[in-house]
């Protein structure tokens, strides 16, 4: 005895639900994900607990690891940084100095850069880290 089914086996697949699920992955990764783009020179940041941001009037030193040092993003040497920094203080003299050294720069470097600022009458000075994510 042969006995015959009435359903058939799909030969076609759909894509379709397929689709669905990748989409909806993306966007849940898309959203639970956090891109922090900073512009600019290419620094590894040392890292601090606490950090502290504000929103006065920076002017930004960046010095990196070949002690190359950037004045918010311009190269300049160390003979015309001090020149820079006076004309910017005497325009904005409430300013805020940001220091953003590479951590595997030798300490006296970032010294010379904070005494050329000193020397310009710089007043207020910040180290610039990267936060530390807890729970590693």
């Amino acid at each position: 005895m042969h006995i015959e089914s009435t359903r058939k086996r799909m030969v076609l697949f759909s894509t379709i639900s397929l689709t669905d699920i990748v989409l909806l992955l993306l966007i849940f990764f898309l959203l639970t994900s956090s891109f922090v783009i900073q512009p600019g020179i290419k620094v590894r940041l040392p890292k601090a607990a606490a950090g502290e941001q504000t929103d006065s009037n920076k002017l930004f030193i960046t010095i990196t690891r070949e002690q190359r040092i950037f004045l918010n993003q311009q190269h300049i040497d160390e003979n015309g940084l001090g020149n820079r920094i006076k004309q910017h203080i005497a325009d904005h003299p409430e300013s805020v100095i940001v220091i953003r050294a590479d951590q595997d720069l030798p300490l006296n470097a970032m010294i010379r850069v904070v005494d050329i600022a000193k020397l310009a009458g710089a007043e207020r000075f910040m180290i610039a880290t990267q936060s530390i994510t807890r729970g590693m």
